[in-house]
């Protein structure tokens, strides 16, 4: 089953309500887990930087990060807290939570800091590889290794809000694979008014990928922080529905496969079988002439079998359009 992470991001705006909102939609969707973002503005930002005031205007509190991982664990037990954490401070809040795994930031695939202090805490790790080279992300790995022996996963995507579908290289998430031989997931950010939202997603479950990041907001239409490429509530159900059902066609079989029920029936309905043409008598000869094959309510002899019937006898009168049975033959 593909794993779903609901990315709340900084959606929230500040509000707790409308972080339970988005908590709400993702739990009711049966995500596999919620990702919160703790940081605190003054950890990750310079002061000059032009988004600085905008970050401080949504910044939660340590405490209200608490609750909302309190709100969680009660109302969904079955959803994971995934924590994104850019500082040591954080890092320490979030252990302290207890939260389920841990995800690097591609702005951090180059601290080491942050890396291994996110590694001592021996839980997963979901390292977000878009915008890095593949030395970058060896020496991530080196860092994490050094430290940990728990898992990782690598995310692929490019956090341009929306990213437009030709910026994606599904080719190059297969050469990661192969490169790192590591679980990989694929971090959607495509414009979900042009529904690339919901394809580009589909398109990387049916090309094997079975982690899925996807963002989720309270309303789009509130042009909010992160909105750009985020599904509003009732869409995300939508899109949690379209991952189980490509789940249900891209399950393992084993080769040569044994026929479902449903193939069989499937097949019933759909394949010819051997019918005369006309009505012939009993001891009338079968030349091919007097042969048809076509769909039928009962079943009858397979057409690849036509040879063995031609020249032979009939044992019984049958009307046109009767099937022929092996046994109907001497």
């Amino acid at each position: 089953m593909t794993y779903i992470i609901a990315e709340m991001a900084c959606s929230h705006e500040g509000d707790i309500n409308k972080a339970k909102t988005i908590i709400d939609a993702a739990g009711a969707s049966k995500a596999d887990a919620i990702q919160f973002q703790v940081w605190k503005a003054h950890n990750i930002m310079s002061p000059k930087h032009k988004d600085f005031e905008l970050l401080k205007r949504i910044e939660l509190t340590y405490e209200a990060w608490e609750g909302l991982f309190l709100y969680v664990k009660e109302k969904f037990p079955s959803m994971e807290v995934i924590a994104c954490v850019y500082d040591l401070e954080s890092i320490n809040f979030c252990e302290k939570l207890g939260v389920d795994a841990y995800k690097i930031h591609c702005a951090d695939m180059a601290n080491p800091l942050i890396i291994k202090a996110v590694a001592s805490t021996n839980k997963r790790i979901d390292l977000s590889v878009g915008g890095s080279t593949e030395i970058e992300i060896k020496h991530a790995i080196q860092w994490i290794r050094s430290k940990s022996s728990a898992p990782i996963w690598m995310m692929y995507g490019l956090q341009n809000f929306p990213t437009p579908t030709s910026d994606i290289n599904f080719d190059f998430m297969d050469q990661l694979s192969k490169a790192f031989d590591l679980p990989l997931g694929y971090q959607d950010h495509s414009d979900p008014e042009t529904n690339a939202g919901f394809w580009m997603p589909a398109a990387a479950v049916t090309k094997g990928v079975a982690i899925i990041e996807k963002h989720i907001t309270h309303d789009r239409s509130f042009k909010g922080v992160d909105h750009q490429a985020a599904l509003n509530p009732d869409e995300f159900k939508e899109f949690c529905d379209m991952i189980r059902s490509l789940d249900l066609s891209s399950k393992k079989s084993a080769y040569p496969k044994v026929l479902t029920d449903a193939e069989a029936q499937y097949r019933d309905y759909s394949r010819k079988s051997i019918v005369l043409a006309q009505s012939k008598q009993a001891s009338d000869v079968i030349d091919a002439n007097d042969l048809l094959f076509l769909r039928t309510d009962t079943m009858g002899m397979s057409p690849e079998n036509v040879n063995t019937i031609i020249g032979k006898k009939l044992n019984k009168r049958k009307d046109a359009y009767a099937v022929i049975l092996e046994e109907d033959c001497i």
